[in-house]
């Protein structure tokens, strides 16, 4: 059936003229007849009659008519939410990013972006660093800000900053008051690790092994906050981000931070996206602007490790 016949056998079952169909449509008055007339015949019987100048409902028109007035409501909410979706200023973003990134960077990007972009909603998923992440293969996901750099050939890639790593450390430890430290000299600690297989406990194994020892794993967290809760408690030492300037991790006062003065302490975070569709108006918008805001220096800065 044709929608547009659909439109105007609403119209007129309603009360408009054909004239004023004609008019309101810019169609000539034959069109909009042969329009019913081939509705008519895909329903199988005459839906409209003619009483004097005036068209109106058959018995069998206004049963259609009810199922018509839901049907096109349904269709404009459709068409509605589609204009939403792929309107720039009204879209939605499906951004991934890690439970690390959660805290400070994500929140920076979407605020910065939403000053002159306020009307896009953004759906978002959180993520472990594990070694190999397949969340840019879901379809519904538009963007990914992650420490793992995708081996997936179809998808770019684009780095961010280079996030250091720091020692954190109860705050009345023997290494608290030190400006920065070596890994080697925290060899003897209990270290607070997240689970495998997490990034950041890769690269921490791997920076214990080039610093000459095997560390001792006290406890296993699920995230980052965690661990520095058992630091906190005075249980361990835990190799965790950087803090950054604005993230309410940095308000903590029960945990002294050190920068860690070995080679390789650092993880690197980046932007994904997928190269085998066209992102929507408003993901590009987004990406746009996250790229172009790390171009100009005004990522999230350090905080002064306390």
């Amino acid at each position: 059936m044709e929608t547009d016949a659909l439109r105007w056998f609403q119209q007129i079952a309603d009360g408009v003229t054909m004239t004023e169909v004609s008019e309101i449509e810019f169609i000539t008055q034959s069109g909009v007849s042969r329009a019913l007339a081939r509705l008519e015949a895909d329903v199988g019987t005459p839906l409209l009659r003619k009483t004097g100048r005036t068209l109106r409902m058959t018995s069998a028109g206004a049963a259609f008519k009810r199922h018509v007035d839901i049907l096109l409501h349904v269709l404009d909410d459709g068409l509605a939410a589609v204009n939403q979706l792929v309107d720039p200023e009204t879209g939605t973003v499906a951004l991934a990013s890690q439970l690390s990134l959660g805290t400070w960077l994500v929140p920076d990007l979407i605020s910065s972006f939403r000053q002159t972009h306020p009307d896009v909603r953004f759906e978002l998923q959180q993520v472990r660093d594990e070694l190999t992440t397949p969340v840019l293969g879901d379809s519904r996901l538009d963007l990914e800000i992650t420490t793992v750099r995708p081996t997936d050939r179809t998808v770019t890639w684009f780095s961010l900053l280079t996030e250091p790593l720091w020692l954190a450390v109860p705050r009345h430890h023997a290494l608290a008051g030190r400006r920065s430290v070596r890994l080697r000299e925290a060899a003897g600690e209990s270290f607070m690790m997240l689970r495998r297989p997490s990034l950041l406990r890769h690269q921490t194994e791997e920076l214990c092994q080039q610093a000459g020892f095997q560390p001792s794993v006290g406890f296993e967290g699920e995230d980052i906050p965690t661990l520095r809760g058992f630091v906190t408690a005075g249980l361990g030492v835990a190799v965790v981000p950087a803090l950054h300037a604005g993230s309410p991790d940095a308000l903590t006062g029960a945990v002294h931070h050190l920068p860690i003065d070995d080679q390789g302490a650092a993880r690197e975070i980046g932007l994904g996206w997928s190269t085998n569709r066209k992102p929507l108006p408003s993901a590009e918008l987004f990406r746009q602007h996250i790229v172009e805001r790390t171009r100009s220096g005004r990522l999230p800065e350090l905080a002064v490790p306390v």
